[in-house]
């Protein structure tokens, strides 16, 4: 259980990847923690993060599922939540009308976007009621153009990133920030989830877990709309993104996102 002397985070998807890094970060500082995730690896990251000096609640469940979250929210046991980390993520690659299956691409959705929205739901009301919180969400790069191979993906980033600009504005006067995280590619098992091993954006070069995760980390303390953390290429695709028309930026994503373009 966690200690009511030091403020409580909540980070999803925080089994590996940029999740657990964020855990890393908040533990580091003077934050306890609870951390959610569907998937063995969970109890492992737990212990990382205990080794930082936090006390860490590891909630093993299905966010991607209505039931799962609320399981999370009653783990919660009504304590005051100072951040949340919406982190939890899927993506899904191949061509959407292609052989791919449709109850993946809802994972995604339902994952990706509807337990954002249900889990902020449970929990930003009562930062508001408190007159304090911070909200963080991982969204992506990838969801400020279309990206064929990754339709739903980077649709639901895109999501995200729009919810997070429009909560915001919501509870700017309310002692709440928000802050949309849009990495670019990042060193973890998203590619091989996804079944993008083959493709030229896995490949590439990639920043780490943990550097997204300390940029994303300052960026929330200090109450930042928006970051686009880690390589420029990323920074320059955010800014091109919004003077390139849609056909150009859906042509340069598809390229580096079409199944076998690691061998082009």
């Amino acid at each position: 259980m966690t200690t009511a002397t030091k403020p409580l985070a909540v980070v999803t998807g925080a089994s590996s990847g940029i999740g657990l890094e964020l855990a890393k970060q908040f533990a580091r500082h003077d934050f306890d923690l609870v951390l959610a995730a569907e998937d063995a690896e969970l109890d492992t990251a737990a212990a990382e993060v205990r080794a930082c000096g936090a006390q860490v609640e590891a909630v093993r469940t299905d966010l991607a599922a209505p039931d799962g979250v609320e399981e999370l929210v009653r783990r919660l046991a009504d304590r005051p939540v100072e951040a949340l980390a919406v982190n939890a993520g899927v993506g899904v690659n191949g061509e959407f009308a292609g052989d791919t299956r449709l109850e993946d691409h809802l994972t995604v959705v339902d994952l990706n976007v509807r337990s954002a929205v249900h889990l902020t739901k449970r929990v930003v009301p009562g930062m508001v009621g408190r007159g304090h919180g911070r909200v963080l969400f991982t969204s992506s790069i990838a969801g400020t153009s279309p990206a064929p191979y990754q339709a739903v993906y980077a649709a639901s980033k895109a999501f995200l990133t729009s919810f997070s600009e429009g909560l915001r504005a919501e509870v700017k006067d309310k002692g709440v920030t928000v802050t949309a995280m849009l990495p670019g590619p990042v060193d973890t098992e998203f590619f091989e989830r996804a079944g993008m091993e083959d493709t030229k954006i896995a490949a590439g070069d990639k920043d780490t877990p943990a550097e997204i995760a300390e940029a994303g980390y300052e960026a929330l303390m200090a109450g930042k709309d928006k970051i686009v953390p880690g390589a420029v290429k990323n920074k320059l695709q955010a800014a091109g993104s919004r003077f390139l028309p849609d056909e150009a930026k859906a042509k340069q994503q598809g390229k580096m996102m079409q199944p076998g373009s690691a061998d082009e």
